[in-house]
């Protein structure tokens, strides 16, 4: 009896650090996120799974959350409809996967303002309008799954 008990509850405590949010991932492999920032735009409309640590996070309604290659370099944005999915805020630092569409947003000048200050609204960040001197474009997975390792 003991010898179950010492096999089952450090198994158990491994899969307790798993979250799995939204749909079940279905993608086999992982794209790295250096391969969809040094080409974005070959990625539009594809289905990728991509695997990271968490960079930054939604901090008012987990909508979205920043994961970082782990080779280091610029983070994708994964972003889920509002209350679809949610993820959590102690997922920050954490490894994740996490799987979705790639889109383009292109934005004009006064949207990405109104980007830039919802997001630092969200974040409790200052944030100046003048930082902002033109429309963007940005990619960014729209999610429809993930799952928090660690």
């Amino acid at each position: 009896m003991k010898l179950l008990i010492a096999t089952l509850v450090p198994a158990l405590l491994c899969c307790a650090a798993e979250i799995k949010l939204g749909k079940p991932l279905q993608v086999k492999e992982t794209t790295p996120i250096a391969a969809i920032n040094a080409d974005p735009a070959a990625f539009v409309g594809k289905t990728v799974q991509v695997k990271g640590k968490v960079v930054e996070l939604c901090q008012k309604m987990g909508c979205w959350m920043n994961l970082a290659d782990p080779s280091g370099g610029k983070p994708v944005r994964i972003k889920v409809k509002d209350g679809e999915i949610v993820f959590p805020k102690t997922a920050a630092g954490k490894l994740a996967l996490a799987e979705g569409v790639v889109a383009k947003l292109e934005l004009t000048k006064e949207q990405a303002i109104a980007q830039a200050r919802h997001e630092a609204e969200e974040n409790g960040r200052k944030f100046d309008p003048a930082s902002v001197a033109a429309g963007v474009t940005i990619y960014q997975i729209n999610g429809t799954g993930a799952v928090i390792l660690e």
